[in-house]
C-alpha cells in the first residue's frame, strides 16, 4: 500500500475505535522480500507479521524482528507446511528471541490429528497470537471438518480458555470464521459471547 492509502486505513480504523495489531498470513517470494513486509508493519504501527518464514531465513527474519521491534507470529498451516505441528516450530526458533513465536491455528492442529490442548501446552511461553476457532466433527466421506460457533464443535474451546489461562496469555485472539460466508456476522456474535460468558467463568 502507498503511505497515502496508509494513512487512510488508519484512520478510517482508529474513527471506529479499532486498533490493527497484524498482518498475514505472509510467505516470502524471496528472501529480499521481508525487508519490505517490516518497514510496511512499522509504517501500520503492528505489533507482529503473521507468516511461515522458509527455514533458510530465520537468521534474516529475527534480525528483522530485533531491528524493527515486531514479533513474528508463525502459522500451522496444514502438511506439507514446515510448521504444521508445534515440534517443528520450536526446533527453528529454540535460542532465538522471544519476540519469535505462534500464530495457533487450534483448528489446523486437530484436522491434522493433533491434539489442540496438548500443541498449546507445548508451545507455552511462545504463543503470541492465534487464530481461534471450533470446528464440526469429521463425518464419512466429507474432508472439511468447518468451522462452526464456539461451544458446539469438537475443539473444548474452554478447555483451551483454561489452559491460556493458566499460561497467563496476553496475546491477540483472531477469529477465524471460514463458514457461512454469506452471513457469517450472527454467527461470530455468538462466538464472542460464548467467549465473554466462559471467560467470566474462568475468570
Amino acid at each position: 500500500l502507498d503511505a497515502q492509502t496508509q494513512k487512510e486505513i488508519k484512520e478510517l480504523a482508529a474513527s471506529k475505535g479499532i486498533k490493527i495489531v497484524g498482518t498475514g498470513v505472509y510467505v516470502a517470494e524471496k528472501s529480499s522480500d521481508w525487508e519490505k513486509m517490516f518497514k510496511f508493519a512499522k509504517a501500520m504501527d503492528l505489533e507482529f507479521i503473521t507468516c511461515e518464514p522458509a527455514l533458510s531465513d530465520w537468521d534474516l527474519v529475527e534480525k528483522l524482528s530485533k531491528q524493527y521491534n515486531i514479533k513474528i507470529s508463525v502459522h500451522n498451516h496444514p502438511q506439507p507446511s514446515d510448521y504444521w505441528k508445534p515440534e517443528n516450530l520450536l526446533k527453528a526458533i529454540s535460542g532465538r528471541s522471544q519476540s519469535l513465536g505462534s500464530c495457533s491455528d487450534v483448528g489446523h492442529w486437530r484436522r491434522e490429528g493433533l491434539n489442540q490442548i496438548d500443541c498449546l501446552k507445548q508451545l507455552k511461553g511462545r504463543i503470541i497470537s492465534l487464530h481461534f476457532k471450533d470446528i464440526a466433527p469429521k463425518k464419512a466421506g466429507e474432508n472439511e471438518q468447518h468451522d462452526v460457533i464456539w461451544g458446539t464443535g469438537i475443539l473444548d474451546v474452554k478447555g483451551m480458555l483454561k489452559e491460556l489461562k493458566s499460561q497467563n496469555f496476553k496475546g491477540v485472539f483472531s477469529i477465524e470464521y471460514e463458514y457461512n460466508w454469506e452471513n457469517s456476522v450472527p454467527d461470530i456474535k455468538e462466538c464472542i459471547q460464548y467467549f465473554n460468558k466462559t471467560a467470566n467463568e474462568i475468570l
